[in-house]
């Protein structure tokens, strides 16, 4: 069984985001670097770079496919995780901690309740394996 950690919430763009106040922590799930595969390259936004819900917000390549990341919130950039831009490896071995993406602060903590826990993530990548 895939690893769904139960603090996180998670966007059907198989993102995930951590919240504490107005901040996101955000990367993406188990389940999406298991089916990339070894990550070879990530684009990520600058610091002070606003975000919007359900828009790009970079991209990540693997041996397998080049997908965009997808914002599950809007607002500004506070973080970029610089360790994962030394070592890449990070996101698959560790997406749901060390490696993490971005840290956005929110401007709509509404834009959460469009997310799902880990219950409601767990049903939809079944659903989804279901549909491949």
């Amino acid at each position: 069984m895939k690893l769904f950690p139960d603090d996180l919430l998670y966007s059907r763009e198989h993102v995930w985001v951590r919240v504490d106040g107005d901040l996101a922590t955000i990367g993406i799930t188990d389940h999406a670097q298991e089916k990339l595969g070894e990550i070879l390259m990530l684009d990520l936004p600058e610091v002070d770079s606003y975000v919007e819900k359900d828009e790009p917000f970079g991209s990540i390549e693997s041996a397998k496919a080049v997908v965009e990341l997808i914002s599950p919130v809007s607002g500004v950039i506070i973080s970029v995780n610089e360790d994962i831009t030394d070592d890449i490896g990070i996101i698959n071995s560790d997406p749901h901690d060390t490696g993490w993406m971005i840290i956005v602060e929110m401007d709509d903590l509404e834009e959460l309740n469009d997310l799902l826990d880990t219950r409601g993530y767990q049903d939809f990548v079944i659903r989804e394996a279901e549909v491949d």
